[in-house]
C-alpha cells in the first residue's frame, strides 16, 4: 500500500502546461530479468501520472530500479509487464517526443560544443532553424564562447551543461534526467539546478529526474516519489508520494525543507543524529 505523506499542500509553484509539454502515465509497469529460479524482479506494479510541465523527482536507494523506470520511459527498455504511455500514447521505442541527460555528458570527445548540441536537433529542422535554435541554447547555458571548444577543453559542469542543451534541443515535450548532476561538485552542482530551473522557466516542459541527493529533489521537484520494497513481495514499487511546498526556486536553508528532508532520509533507511 502507498503511503501518501502529507507534508504540506500542492506546490504553489507547480509550473503551468505550456508549449509542448506532455503527460507522463506509468500503468502497473513492472520490470525482471531472468526466468524462473534465476528471475530478478527490479519493478513491481509501478503506478503514477506526471501532469504537463511538472517536475517529478523519484528517490530510491541504489539498485531499486529508478533508471530502469527512466529507461522504460525513454523508449530504452521495455517493461516485462504494464506500460508507459507519453501523451496517451504507448511509448514504443525511442521518441522524438522526450529527451535524455544523463549522469556523464556522453558529448563526442571530437566535436565541439557546439556541434554536439546541434545533434539533438530534430531531423525536420532546417540548417537556419538549427543554427539560431543551437546558438539560443548556447546562450541559455552560458557557453557562447565556448561554442568552438571540444569537450576535453572545458570543465565538468560546463560539458554537463552542454549535454543539457543537446537534450533541449529538440524542444522535447518529456526531458528525462537520470541524474545529471551526480558526477560534479556540490558548488558546480547547485549552479546546476538553478540552471535547470531557468531553462524549466523558460520552455516548461514535463520533467521526470532521477536522482540519489535529497536535497536536490526538494529544490527541483513539485513532487517526489519514493521507491522501495514491501515486505513479502519482490522487486520495488511506490511507496511514498510526497507534495513539495513553495514556489521555485526554493530557499535552502528553509526549515520546513529541512525537516521534511529529515523525513525522506528516514524513508530511505538513514537514521537522524
Amino acid at each position: 500500500m502507498t503511503a501518501v505523506l502529507a507534508f504540506s499542500t500542492p506546490a504553489s509553484g507547480t509550473a503551468q502546461p505550456a508549449g509542448p509539454a506532455l503527460p507522463i502515465t506509468f500503468d502497473r509497469l513492472g520490470r525482471s530479468f531472468g526466468t524462473g529460479n534465476d528471475e530478478h524482479v527490479v519493478l513491481r506494479d509501478v503506478s503514477f501520472d506526471v501532469v504537463p510541465g511538472e517536475v517529478l523527482a523519484v528517490l530510491g536507494a541504489s539498485g531499486c530500479g529508478k533508471s530502469t523506470l527512466l529507461r522504460a520511459a525513454a523508449g530504452l527498455d521495455r517493461p516485462s509487464s504494464g506500460a508507459v504511455l507519453i501523451g496517451g500514447k504507448p511509448v514504443n521505442g525511442i521518441s522524438e517526443q522526450c529527451a535524455v541527460a544523463f549522469q556523464e555528458p556522453r558529448l563526442l570527445p571530437w566535436q565541439t560544443l557546439q556541434a554536439n548540441i546541434a545533434i539533438g536537433l530534430p531531423k525536420s529542422s532546417s540548417a537556419s532553424r538549427g543554427k539560431a535554435r543551437v546558438a539560443e541554447l548556447l546562450d541559455l547555458v552560458g557557453l557562447t564562447a565556448f561554442a568552438k571548444h571540444r569537450p576535453r577543453a572545458v570543465s565538468g559542469g560546463m560539458a554537463q551543461r552542454a549535454s543539457l542543451a543537446r537534450a533541449l534541443a529538440r524542444e522535447p515535450g518529456v526531458l528525462l534526467l537520470d541524474e545529471p548532476f551526480g558526477a560534479l561538485d556540490a558548488l558546480t552542482r547547485l549552479k546546476m539546478q538553478d540552471l535547470l530551473l531557468s531553462l524549466h522557466r523558460a520552455a516548461p516542459a514535463t520533467v521526470l529526474l532521477v536522482t540519489h541527493d535529497v536535497d536536490e529533489a526538494l529544490q527541483l521537484a513539485d513532487r517526489i516519489i519514493v521507491l522501495g520494497t514491501e515486505p513479502g513481495a519482490p522487486g520495488a514499487t511506490i511507496t511514498n508520494v510526497v507534495a513539495v511546498p513553495g514556489d521555485r526556486p526554493r530557499d535552502r536553508a528553509s526549515a520546513e525543507l529541512a525537516r521534511m528532508r529529515g523525513e525522506l532520509l528516514a524513508l530511505l533507511g538513514v537514521e537522524r543524529r
